[in-house]
């Protein structure tokens, strides 16, 4: 099973998703890329996963280019951005779905609030994710 998880940087909510997605079956395959990649994890993302016990560390931020070719049993969208960029993969892709979050690197305001944001959105990705699993993957939905 292949897994492809699409965002615009490929810096947070992706790799939080790809993480968290990872972490549920270590059989699955899945990647995630950036309509435009920043090339690089953000920080704050790597940090709140820790904690979370998901180590993203190891990941890098890739374009969406370095998967074209390839043939998908899902595309996930987790931002509106990336959801417009998508119909490239129609021919490859069994199923396409958007699993949408707010982008915590957008957060404004004190240090502990936008901690905050990024574990809030950090946990609901979760959530969206393993839900996802059982439903789809696991077929327990």
């Amino acid at each position: 099973m292949k897994v492809l998880i699409l965002c615009t940087g490929n810096s947070c909510r992706s790799q939080m998703a790809h993480g968290f997605l990872q972490s549920f079956d270590h059989s699955l395959i899945v990647c995630s890329a950036g309509t435009k990649a920043s090339g690089k994890l953000n920080l704050k993302a790597v940090e709140v996963m820790k904690e979370a016990g998901t180590d993203i560390s190891h990941h890098t931020s890739d374009s969406v280019d370095k998967y074209l070719n390839d043939e998908w049993d899902y595309v996930i969208t987790v931002c509106g951005g990336a959801n417009e960029s998508c119909p490239a993969f129609t021919g490859k892709v069994k199923h396409r779905l958007h699993i949408g979050f707010d982008d915590p690197s957008d957060a404004i305001g004190t240090p502990e609030f936008i901690q905050s944001e990024y574990i809030r959105v950090r946990d609901e990705i979760k959530k969206g994710f393993y839900e996802f699993y059982l439903k789809e993957i696991k077929g327990n939905g």
